[in-house]
């Protein structure tokens, strides 16, 4: 693991929770981006190296969407940026962590990655990732 890479944050309105971050972290989203693999919209912050990603569902079925009915908004993840995302997520199996995808895939701000479940984790959803070349 390199870094932390962001926190994902689970928002029911996208547009009201871009203005409240702007105005929390004292600076713009700098941009918006809709995964339609995950329906969801993502808005991302940066703080230096780190980043925030907000997440709005854009269909019922949405992960995000279950995950806000469930728990209500808040933290949804944690990612950690890693030099190579497949190599990782199968060194973090074999040290018992369960992947919640058996490959990794595009998400949001160019990177493949990929899930590992909370229940492995001490309760927190891990997500790895890794740039993808231009």
């Amino acid at each position: 693991m390199k870094q932390v890479d962001h926190i994902g944050i689970a928002v029911s309105d996208l547009s009201s929770a871009i203005d409240h971050f702007s105005s929390l972290l004292n600076t713009p989203c700098y941009k918006t981006e809709e995964v339609e693999s995950q329906k969801v919209t993502t808005a991302f912050f940066k703080l230096k190296e780190q980043k925030i990603e907000l997440l709005a569902a854009t269909s019922n079925e949405s992960t995000i969407a279950n995950y806000i009915e469930r728990y209500g908004e808040g933290i949804h993840h944690i990612a950690f940026e890693v030099e190579d995302v497949e190599v990782e997520m199968k060194r973090l199996a074999a040290e018992g962590f369960s992947p919640l995808q058996e490959k990794p895939f595009k998400g949001a701000d160019n990177k493949m990655v990929a899930f590992f479940h909370p229940k492995t984790t001490h309760g927190v959803l891990v997500e790895i990732c890794q740039e993808i070349p231009s």
